[in-house]
């Protein structure tokens, strides 16, 4: 839990998240809940050469854990 009220801060702050195929992307936390799962909105794609088919403007991501 502790990882989790941390993130709670964050709620409404820029963030960057680094998924696991080392791309990264920047948007303002939505929200996350107790398992980690986050929403972001307004998604940038934070090293868009390497990522050329990400750049594509997103509104939101949802990044959650694969079963």
């Amino acid at each position: 839990m502790l990882f989790y009220s941390y993130f709670k801060t964050l709620v409404g702050k820029e963030v960057t998240v680094e998924l696991k195929n080392d791309l990264a992307i920047t948007g303002t936390l939505h929200s996350v809940d107790q398992y980690l799962n986050v929403k972001l909105n307004n998604v940038k794609v934070v090293n868009e050469a390497k990522y050329p088919h990400m750049v594509r403007r997103l509104e939101m991501l949802h990044v959650c854990e694969q079963n």
